[in-house]
């Protein structure tokens, strides 16, 4: 299936500003679901952009804009082939069957700390929830991880916030709501907790019920790596299993490090007037 991406995102100033540079991970990652066959990045004003790619794979375009300006905009189109199998079958290496297992030392040390360790924002009470999710799930690791998934996904309602940053686990537990990138950061918080190499990833998601040329937002999900079948997509958000739909721009340790634009700018705080993004997925022939 090809699909076709639009990402428009728009800052705007009370007067005309100067611009830092901006760092942006706008653009798919190819992989063996995913192969990008146009990408194309333009900035107004006028930027020079440098590319790199950065230590988890991610291409990076650092733009460098040297004009001031009282609007930025970032416009970002791609066009992808999207081969993964909505119905998936992951086989696993036997020794990975079954929770808890041992990763192998060349694994360990190519995930890092990082990808193993919780993080903050675990208390009592989210400890709490997970040891009693955990004394009901099943030891089968991809069930269990599958399990993990749909009581994230049912217990926490989806809602949109326009703050940046995620909840601690902990807050999201209590509200029982959160943002797309909040039910991952507590997928991944568990996942982490129970011995899982995890990882946060974030992109565009295709949903083929919804109106065409619907305005959207980016995504946020998670990555689990499974011995035999690699790295897996776990979305709460949606409940959903495998990469289906999904086109990863850049996966990291935190969601704060896969976020799709980061730069500011010079002056004063009330300069800043808003910020309006939006994204379209479509399938195009």
């Amino acid at each position: 299936m090809r699909l076709h991406i639009r990402h428009r995102t728009v800052y705007r100033y009370a007067r005309r500003v100067h611009f830092l540079d901006h760092r942006l991970l706008i653009t798919p990652r190819s992989g063996r679901d995913v192969t990008t066959v146009s990408s194309i990045v333009t900035i107004d004003p006028a930027s020079e952009l440098v590319w790199s790619e950065d230590a988890a794979g991610n291409t990076v375009a650092l733009a460098l804009i040297t004009d001031a300006a009282p609007t930025l905009t970032i416009l970002a189109e791609h066009d992808v082939l999207h081969t993964a199998d909505p119905y998936p079958i992951f086989r696993l290496d036997p020794s990975a069957f079954r929770h808890p297992f041992a990763y192998a030392n060349g694994d360990l040390a190519l995930f890092g700390a990082g990808l193993l360790d919780s993080g903050a924002g675990g208390d009592a009470a989210a400890a709490a929830w997970l040891a009693g999710f955990r004394a009901t799930a099943p030891d089968d690791a991809l069930m269990l991880l599958n399990a993990l998934n749909e009581a994230v996904g049912t217990l926490i309602a989806y809602r949109t916030r326009d703050e940046e940053g995620t909840q601690p686990p902990s807050l999201t537990l209590a509200l029982r709501s959160g943002s797309c990138r909040d039910l991952a950061a507590l997928f991944l918080w568990a996942a982490r907790r129970l011995g899982f190499a995890a990882r946060a990833a974030s992109g565009y998601l295709f949903d083929p019920g919804s109106v065409a040329y619907d305005v959207g937002a980016t995504h946020a999900w998670c990555e689990v790596f499974l011995p035999g079948a690699g790295w897996i997509a776990f979305d709460p958000t949606q409940r959903r299993l495998g990469s289906a739909g999904l086109v990863a721009t850049a996966v990291g340790v935190t969601s704060e490090a896969v976020l799709p634009v980061v730069g500011g700018f010079l002056g004063e705080a009330a300069d800043f007037v808003g910020m309006e993004a939006s994204v379209s997925v479509n399938a195009s022939a």
